[in-house]
């Protein structure tokens, strides 16, 4: 099983990735991203943080950067308030209105609407409302509520697309060095657990969670 198939990236013109805060969606699904980037190099990302201020829009910027910088890529950092999500909900909801008439994506990475972090799902819960006609990859982010569940489908990631996310999160991400989750050991361990799960040939991988997906 090849990771990330050079024939599936080949076939996507627009990958929009979309997280609540910064460092989600790398957390999420950095190594898939990169391996797509590396794939078909014309991609084209719209990417999209709704909760980044100060020294966190930064980070955000450059993590983007460090993924797709080789790429063309729409970078989208807002500064809508974090942890209240669902008290400016019809804020929200206006923004991904005109997102929705911006972009037209082949792909869509976003937050799993069973995420119990009220950001994250309020952000799922507008992708889906807004994107009803493409795919959409659920990412899984670890935290202390545990609700990691069980996912359906996985990006197998190389070794060094591994090394290279676990760099990219500790290097870019300084804000979160104080807090005792945000490591190398809980990033690599779930994507080894994940590795296992769908025998990857190296051994690691991303999950994602895909309700709906067209075969043929």
């Amino acid at each position: 099983m090849d990771p990330i198939a050079p024939d599936l990236a080949r076939q996507l013109d627009v990958v929009l990735c979309v997280g609540a805060h910064a460092d989600d969606i790398e957390i999420g699904c950095a190594g898939t991203l990169l391996q797509l980037a590396r794939a078909n190099p014309a991609l084209r990302f719209a990417w999209v943080v709704l909760s980044a201020v100060g020294e966190r829009a930064d980070e955000a910027h450059a993590a983007a950067s460090k993924v797709v910088g080789a790429g063309d890529a729409d970078v989208r950092v807002e500064a809508f308030t974090e942890r209240y999500f669902p008290a400016i909900y019809g804020d929200l909801k206006h923004y991904f209105d005109d997102l929705g008439k911006a972009v037209e994506p082949d792909l869509i990475l976003a937050p799993r609407r069973a995420d119990m972090h009220q950001d994250h799902s309020v952000t799922a819960e507008l992708v889906w409302q807004t994107f009803r006609g493409q795919p959409i990859l659920e990412y899984e982010i670890v935290k202390y509520e545990g609700d990691l569940g069980r996912p359906n489908a996985y990006a197998a990631l190389r070794e060094e697309i591994v090394d290279e996310k676990l760099t990219l999160l500790r290097d870019v991400f300084a804000s979160q060095h104080g807090r005792y989750w945000f490591s190398d050991e809980t990033f690599r361990g779930l994507m080894r657990t994940r590795g296992i799960e769908c025998r990857s040939p190296s051994g690691y991988a991303e999950a994602f969670h895909a309700d709906k997906l067209r075969l043929i």
